[in-house]
């Protein structure tokens, strides 16, 4: 069985604007094994984010090949796709993207509907995920009554209500101080070992760079290179990590 979480080979996406086609990826290949955190760092309209919807099948490349656990995503229909989100996917978001007519156990519950959990069985594993993520006293709450901290570890169950295998994060720390953000990349690391989850993260933090395994800076849409192992040990070393550093990779 292979070892590979991951496999982008040769992609490119495109979009039009107008009479304009605009590269968003342009022959893109990268590698992530099972069980990785895996970073993805460059600047902005590098392709990061088009990088993770592909990989999420959110979307679908015009050229090459997305590869999760075994399933080239190109050979699925619509509602195969779905399907593949459903139960193989785990999405975080910057902005959190709760529902703030939603309870906190209300909006972990949303993708268990949408995958036909019955109700008895939602209802119980939304609070064992609240608890899990240390809000068992914020069931009831509502976004709005939220820290972001908190309001981002609702997204964090909720990501996870489908037992995903692959937990896919845009800027996640994005919209946290950093003491919230080193305590979710916490949160996320013993995640991943309890469920043996890949992680996978678009971002500029360099909290979330120095707590990954690999880390891959991408420009013009490919990938330019790795992060050497002296630069994720320098990170490691210190929790002030200088974000200078990310920006100089590029």
């Amino acid at each position: 069985m292979s070892e590979l979480a991951v496999q982008a080979i040769d992609v490119a996406k495109f979009y039009r604007r107008g009479k304009v086609t605009v590269p968003a990826l342009t022959g893109l290949d990268l590698e992530v094994m099972k069980g990785e955190t895996v970073s993805i760092i460059g600047p902005s309209g590098s392709g990061k984010t088009t990088l993770l919807n592909l990989v999420g099948g959110l979307d679908v490349p015009n050229r090459g090949k997305i590869v999760v656990d075994g399933t080239d995503l190109s050979n699925l229909k619509d509602g195969e796709l779905t399907k593949f989100r459903l139960q193989k996917v785990g999405f975080i978001f910057q902005f959190y993207n709760l529902i703030p007519t939603l309870s906190a156990i209300e909006n972990v519950e949303v993708p268990m509907t949408f995958a036909g959990v019955p109700a008895e069985e939602r209802r119980s594993r939304a609070e064992g995920l609240l608890r899990s993520v240390g809000l068992q006293d914020r069931i009831s709450h509502m976004p709005d009554e939220m820290s972001g901290g908190e309001q981002q570890r609702v997204a964090v169950a909720r990501a996870l209500a489908n037992n995903p295998s692959l937990l896919l994060g845009d800027e996640p720390t994005g919209d946290l101080d950093s003491k919230s953000a080193k305590a979710l990349m916490e949160l996320l690391k013993a995640v991943r070992k309890d469920r043996k989850m890949t992680l996978i993260f678009v971002t500029h933090d360099p909290i979330v760079v120095a707590r990954s395994d690999r880390a891959f800076a991408i420009r013009d849409g490919r990938i330019a290179h790795e992060l050497s192992g002296k630069d994720l040990q320098n990170a490691r070393r210190s929790d002030e990590y200088d974000s200078a550093m990310v920006e100089g990779v590029y």
